[in-house]
């Protein structure tokens, strides 16, 4: 596993204590320097102008799905997805000290995480605001110090803003993980374990989406995930996004690669990275 040293500045979206400030954490040691953004398209900033080293971004989550705004500045941006981190996710419901379940009337939080503890959430019956971040909103019901009122967000989101954990584990499904990317200025050296990470396009004629991917099966590649997203260029014309284990300096991988840039419109390599644990 690489070693980070102290002080390396990673930036993330969110207030302290959102999941992505967690995940990076997670990913790099508890010494690094963390830059808070508002938007994901400030990280991607943050890292293309050299003001940190790294940025960690959501890419799916295992409940809700993809992230289509990463997915998006991935297409527009020069950045290599050099890490991937896989995160437990645990919601709680927070609240100011002295709060009581009973209390609560509003809830606010990030619109993922109100769909991730939707059936608690329905039997509290009580008004949902969306927010742009979970901790944000945390932050938010101290800073206008708002009565009856709560916020999903982490444990950890609570104890850095002084606020009341409620309830723990809120969420629908204990199987609620969400796959983060960490990008930099390249990607990552073979570690033996690897995945890859590409955008392609093919025409849009019948079988051209079978010929690429058969490129992968023939070298038994195994595909982990392939997503669509409109080119946004013509209407009904998609890039798909493809997860793949193997390392892109790889023979296999290469020879794989080779073909399917004569076989697509562009092929777009974001990165290859050691799987996560």
């Amino acid at each position: 596993m690489q070693k980070f040293q102290k002080g390396t500045r990673v930036a993330f979206q969110g207030e302290r204590g959102a999941y992505s400030e967690e995940a990076a954490f997670l990913f790099f040691g508890p010494w690094i320097e963390v830059k808070p953004c508002k938007s994901l398209s400030h990280v991607f900033e943050a890292v293309e102008r050299g003001k940190v080293e790294f940025g960690v971004v959501p890419i799916e989550n295992s409940l809700e799905g993809s992230i289509n705004e990463t997915y998006d500045l991935l297409l527009g941006s020069n950045l290599h997805v050099s890490g991937e981190i896989n995160l437990r996710i645990l919601h709680c419901l927070i609240a100011s000290p002295g709060t009581q379940l009973n209390d609560i009337k509003t809830v606010y939080s990030h619109p993922q995480a109100l769909a991730q503890c939707r059936k608690f959430l329905e039997d509290l019956d009580c008004e949902l605001v969306p927010t742009y971040d979970t901790a944000g909103s945390v932050k938010m019901i101290k800073d206008k110090k708002l009565a009856d009122t709560g916020a999903v967000a982490s444990e950890r989101a609570a104890e850095i803003y002084g606020m009341k954990v409620i309830c723990r584990a809120i969420e629908d499904n204990p199987n609620n993980y969400t796959r983060f990317f960490v990008l930099s200025e390249k990607d990552s050296p073979p570690s033996g374990e690897d995945k890859t990470s590409i955008i392609f396009s093919v025409k849009h004629v019948p079988g051209a989406l079978f010929r690429a991917l058969e490129e992968f099966a023939v070298r038994e590649i195994n595909l982990t995930k392939i997503e669509s997203r409109p080119t946004r260029q013509k209407p009904w014309e998609y890039n798909f996004y493809l997860d793949f284990e193997g390392h892109r300096s790889e023979r296999k991988c290469q020879d794989a690669l080779k073909v399917l840039e004569k076989k697509s419109i562009f092929v777009k390599v974001l990165g290859s990275y050691p799987k996560a644990r």
